[in-house]
């Protein structure tokens, strides 16, 4: 349970000013999940733009005092953040401001550019000066080119789509206009909705839009360009259908909460069928099921309905600590995992339990989790994972690691179940992943390295390099 998160966005617009920066607290509050290194707000007042970014929490960050001082106005942007590409520091802090010729922007964005170093060698060759290392400025600099040469941000927007490539959801700001946009791929999510009053709010996951009062209007389309404007809203698809759709299986199986529903998939009902298949292919004799808080829960759900193993809370989360990969280093995260988790004994002592996760990254994690429950006195542990075994790294906001950290990559299932202690190991199948969401318009290329689109050149990846300044947005 060691995945690392991408990002999440946010955006309003209101046909009246009012306090847009509340709406977006609250928005980015229920995208946390999303990204804990940091967060920022945008706010439009008229043309005047005025925002407050910092490494933590939503709600450390923005303090009451803090957005009280933010104005009103019509629009805002939001951001959560979890370092892919770029240090952990307050440069990197989301979203982008630019200042150019014809105007101001702001820009949010989840995912992560497979050109990025490319493009960027071009752009300092060029004459452009980075502020940050996060690969979001490289798209800042390639939409302000465009939008100095051409006669709206939407037609920017488009132009700059033209020569990115992997995965990005954006939602810009300009003075007057606000902007989403999702590549032709759709590898991560984005959508929007409208309160009762007309306000529209775009984001990452339907889940903030629930919770700021709006209902759900659709999916933002792979490829697609909208622009929300006094006139309404405008469709520009112009990029849809380049390429196939390839959403990110993962954010059915772990990243995206519960209560979301991504490409009109649920994705509860995701990991219940996970669960059930895991029952189907893996099953075993036993007292209990529990499952890892809290991706792990609802697969488990699903595995004790099709077993008819009784469902129960073996493992109890600090509800206070955040996902391990809150801290990037490898020992910090080790002594998150000691504070983070406990077993409750009268739950699993003397009995076989079946342990339900979402993944085995490196392992540390879940050696970890089975010598809690070992403590607790279980007699049996059988893990189920709801996913296939990492054995490839993502490039597409996506933090897995290189090969050589992925426990998977060096050595059988039967190893793994050795080495992390447990009585049994079974996982997902690659062929049972279209089960999940019902097509075949995912990308797995984590579990089975058939990448949708070209990979750096730089190749390999390794999180706990810190002399790698090219991470991961």
């Amino acid at each position: 349970m060691s995945i690392h998160e991408e990002c999440g966005v946010f955006g309003v617009m209101a046909p009246v000013p009012c306090n847009v920066a509340s709406i977006s607290y609250y928005g980015l509050y229920s995208l946390q999940h999303r990204g804990q290194e940091s967060c920022g707000i945008v706010v439009n007042d008229d043309g005047v733009f005025s925002s407050h970014k910092d490494l933590g929490l939503v709600n450390e960050v923005f303090l009451p005092d803090v957005l009280a001082k933010l104005p009103k106005g019509r629009m805002a942007v939001g951001h959560v953040r979890y370092g892919t590409t770029g240090a952990t520091n307050r440069n990197n802090c989301q979203p982008i401001e630019v200042n150019h010729q014809k105007g101001k922007m702001a820009l949010a964005h989840n995912g992560n550019l497979t050109n990025a170093e490319e493009l960027r060698s071009e752009l300092e060759l060029s004459g452009a000066i980075f502020h940050t290392t996060s690969d979001t400025e490289t798209i800042a600099y390639i939409v302000t080119k465009e939008r100095l040469r051409t006669g709206s941000m939407e037609k920017a927007v488009s132009a700059a789509m033209k020569v990115l490539d992997g995965a990005y959801s954006l939602v810009l700001m300009s003075p007057q206009k606000l902007i989403c946009a999702r590549d032709p791929h759709g590898f991560r999510p984005l959508c929007y909705g409208r309160t009762l009053d007309g306000t529209y709010i775009i984001a990452s996951e339907s889940c903030a839009l629930k919770a700021v009062g709006a209902e759900f209007i659709r999916d933002v389309e792979p490829g697609e360009i909208i622009a929300f404007t006094d006139e309404g809203v405008t469709s520009y698809k112009e990029h849809c259908h380049d390429c196939p759709k390839r959403t990110c299986i993962f954010e059915y199986i772990y990243f995206a909460r519960p209560d979301s529903v991504i490409d009109d998939v649920s994705v509860y009902e995701a990991r219940l069928r996970a669960g059930r298949l895991l029952a189907k292919h893996h099953p075993v004799d036993a007292d209990v099921v529990i499952g890892v808080p809290d991706s792990g829960l609802d697969a488990a759900l699903g595995f004790s309905q099709e077993s008819g193993i009784p469902y129960g809370i073996g493992l109890v989360k600090n509800k206070y600590i955040g996902r391990t990969f809150i801290a990037p280093e490898q020992e910090l995260r080790l002594d998150q995992v000691r504070i983070k988790l406990s077993a409750i004994e009268a739950s699993v002592k003397g009995k076989r339990v079946v342990l339900v996760d979402d993944s085995i990254v490196r392992g540390t994690t879940s050696q970890r989790l089975v010598k809690l429950l070992r403590e607790a006195g279980t007699k049996e542990i059988h893990m189920r994972i709801s996913a296939p075994p990492f054995l490839h790294p993502c490039y597409y906001g996506t933090d897995i690691d290189s090969e050589e950290n992925l426990i998977a990559f060096h050595h059988t299932v039967e190893e793994i179940a050795k080495i992390i202690g447990v009585d049994s190991l079974g996982y997902l199948a690659t062929d049972e992943l279209r089960e999940l969401v019902g097509n075949d318009d995912f990308c797995s290329a984590c579990f089975t390295n058939e990448y949708p689109t070209s990979i750096p050149h730089a190749g390999s990846k390794n999180r706990f390099e810190q002399k790698l300044s090219h991470k991961k947005k």
